[in-house]
């Protein structure tokens, strides 16, 4: 049976040594959020995490970002601070996640 065929939401943003990624719930509320600093992060943003991909696009291996990446790149390693940086200069992406085959259960 196919699974995990899903819309990911992503904001990548390019730095100047290293690719960031973070993983938004929608569009329509990154949105609201850039014209309404009232709403909370925690709403706009899908996990809280920050990605980096080594340099590799915005398709590239996701590692977490370190706390030295953060603060060479942004001037902080304060990942609320980080995430607006990312929020207000990246690029909104989405993809749709390949369908998948599980293992076929034996009859």
């Amino acid at each position: 049976m196919p699974r995990a065929n899903e819309t990911t939401s992503k904001v990548f943003y390019k730095g100047k040594t290293d690719d960031f990624v973070i993983f938004v719930d929608d569009l329509d509320i990154l949105q609201k959020w850039k014209n309404d600093r009232s709403i909370a992060l925690s709403d706009v943003l899908n996990g809280w995490k920050i990605f980096v991909t080594h340099g590799h696009g915005p398709q590239g291996i996701l590692d977490t970002a370190s706390n030295s990446q953060l603060e060479n790149e942004f001037g902080t390693k304060n990942e609320d601070e980080c995430m607006i940086k990312i929020l207000e200069g990246g690029e909104y992406q989405t993809a749709v996640s390949r369908e998948r085959e599980g293992p076929n259960k034996p009859r």
